[in-house]
């Protein structure tokens, strides 16, 4: 079948190739038939390095698509199902589970060190290849853990469905779980993309009063305004915002969705005292962010990590379709670009200089 594959961490293109095949079909697992998947930034992070990846690897982990085949103990599914991949199920038995933190469920990191496909040459194995956080959703096919195959409703189209499984996900679900945004607050919105976006509509169902969307890409801060933003400014222009908006004390919530500290530094010092920060972008093991303790303990504002939306992802998924079923949030404008497969490259293009806020590949 064709994927996209990444030879060697550190390069920029992606490798379109006809000659792969998932791994080994067994109990326990669901072969998926790829309809539409996303692309993240984070699968972009872990082409460069900044999130950690054995190569070579096929990308994406924002995916959905139709069950194929089921093996032996998997009881929740059915061929024919449509199914969002979920790249961090819970088991439900571990430690972090049975506190009722299951996105901080590391069982679903441990595929990830466990190959997902195979490439051959004339029917003889050629290589392992892993998939990107244990999924690899940049595949006309994928074997997954039964876990990792969510069902949702028929009437939620794939390319919907794909975005539920990571960007909207995680932006909804900083807002409403990890932050959780009080109506007449004021937030504000570091970095604009799909993820960044969702925060911003997440807000607006919150209720919050001001919403202020930063981005340097004017694209960006257009899409912003459309999505929920009250106001949407360049990185520049925040402090203005800021002592226009709240007549300089800060922000009740700022919500940091690039992954660089310089940015959560930035977000930091536009928190009131008392306020939140919400660190939503995936960052680089070596990026240090650095704050003295005295103004740790004087401001007293929160600083809160926020992973996968940090919430049962499960109830966090129904809840996404509910508020798309209801019109409270657009997922399909989220989708400014749709390419095929053989277009990936451009797509990482796009993605890379900020005119895409969410890619469609189609399989």
């Amino acid at each position: 079948m064709r994927a996209a594959v990444l030879l060697e961490t550190g390069q920029d293109k992606l490798e379109v190739v006809d000659d792969i095949e998932p791994a080994a079909f067994g109990p326990g697992k669901v072969r998926v038939r790829i309809k539409a998947t996303g692309l993240c930034h984070s699968d972009l992070s872990a082409m460069s390095g900044v999130l950690p990846q054995p190569a070579p690897f096929v990308p994406g982990h924002e995916g959905a698509g139709e069950v194929l085949e089921t093996g032996e103990g998997v009881t929740h599914l059915a061929p024919g199902d449509r199914v969002v991949v979920c790249w961090l199920p819970p088991c439900n038995s571990c430690p972090a589970c049975r506190r009722g933190q299951r996105h901080l469920c590391l069982a679903g990191f441990m595929n990830a060190g466990t190959p997902n496909f195979r490439r051959t040459t004339g029917g003889t194995a050629e290589g392992e290849v892993f998939g990107f956080a244990g999924t690899g959703t940049f595949a006309e096919e994928v074997v997954l853990d039964a876990p990792c195959a969510v069902p949702v409703p028929d009437d939620v189209p794939y390319e919907v469905a794909a975005l539920i499984g990571c960007g909207v996900t995680t932006g909804l679900g900083a807002v409403f779980n990890t932050a959780r945004v009080e109506a007449g607050t004021s937030v504000a919105v570091i970095g604009c993309g799909g993820v960044g976006i969702s925060t911003i509509q997440g807000a607006r169902v919150c209720g919050a009063a001001h919403i202020v969307a930063v981005d340097p890409v004017a694209g960006r801060r257009e899409a912003a305004l459309r999505f929920g933003a009250t106001e949407a400014v360049a990185p520049e222009e925040l402090a203005d915002a800021k002592r226009r908006i709240t007549a300089d004390e800060g922000f009740d919530h700022v919500f940091e969705v690039v992954g660089r500290s310089a940015t959560a530094r930035t977000a930091y010092e536009a928190t009131r005292r008392g306020g939140t920060l919400c660190v939503v972008g995936a960052g680089a093991m070596d990026d240090q962010l650095q704050f003295n303790m005295f103004e740790l303990f004087f401001d007293e504002k929160r600083i809160l990590p926020s992973l996968y939306g940090g919430g049962d992802v499960l109830r966090s998924y129904d809840r996404a379709v509910a508020l798309w079923r209801a019109g409270r949030i657009e997922l399909e404008g989220l989708i400014t670009h749709r390419v095929r497969l053989e277009e990936i490259n451009e797509a990482i293009d796009q993605m890379r200089t900020g005119e895409a806020l969410r890619t469609s590949i189609s399989l």
